[in-house]
């Protein structure tokens, strides 16, 4: 099971990054670069969690 989130995971955390790379690229605005930034430091600690504890730590 944490194989098929680890491997999903890093599949859906690079075509985010690929599309954002691309639009940062593509619209150089520091507003959405920090959002970005943010967003993205979420996502990856969100990850680490996930495959840490698993999904439904600290669910009843």
């Amino acid at each position: 099971m944490k194989a098929t989130i680890f491997v999903c995971g890093v599949i859906g955390i690079a075509l985010y990054l690929s599309f954002l790379i691309f639009m940062l690229v593509w619209v150089p605005a520091p507003p959405l670069i920090i959002i970005v930034v943010v967003v993205t430091a979420l996502l990856m600690f969100d990850f680490y969690h996930v495959l840490r504890h698993g999904e439904t730590h600290g669910r009843r």
